[in-house]
């Protein structure tokens, strides 16, 4: 008997960044928690140049990005060597956003998003994206968001709308 559970169905993943060269930086489109128990933003990092890329995640009152700023600290992991580690690699201290190193590897970083505990949920705070900080074109990084809905459905809400 097949095991109970498909990613698709309870943790659909959606795409924040496709993959790009990084060196101003960029932020991602938002995408609603509101009926969300937790997320998770899932960054890739292919360094070809030891230029850094800070990645911050970013809350707003909506999809269209209204009154963004920084969250506050959350759970975060982070694989500095995908072809040496099994992801998610190692827990790191929680915080706001993360730096990996610049050793020229392919990387993991995950950011677990639980909305009551770093998001301004009370003042309205819903949605969220991911922001990469400037860095070198030789740099690429890539998002998605894997959403724990707090109900399930045939047909759960869309992120995408508010």
């Amino acid at each position: 008997m097949a095991r109970q559970f498909s990613l698709p169905y309870q943790i659909p993943p959606t795409a924040l960044l496709a993959p790009a060269a990084d060196a101003a930086g960029r932020t991602s489109g938002y995408v609603s928690l509101k009926n969300a128990l937790k997320a998770w933003i899932v960054c890739h990092v292919n360094q070809g140049n030891a230029a850094t890329v800070q990645l911050t995640p970013l809350q707003a009152q909506d999809v269209s990005g209204t009154n963004s700023k920084a969250i506050t600290a959350a759970p975060i992991w982070s694989n500095a060597d995908t072809s040496a580690v099994a992801a998610p690699g190692a827990k790191q201290a929680d915080a706001a956003n993360f730096t990996p190193s610049a050793a020229v590897k392919d990387k993991i970083v995950i950011f677990e998003i639980t909305p009551e505990q770093c998001m301004d949920v009370s003042n309205g705070f819903r949605s969220i994206a991911i922001q990469t900080g400037a860095s070198n074109a030789a740099n690429i990084t890539a998002a998605e968001i894997f959403i724990l809905g707090a109900y399930e459905q045939a047909s759960p809400p869309s992120p995408l709308t508010n």
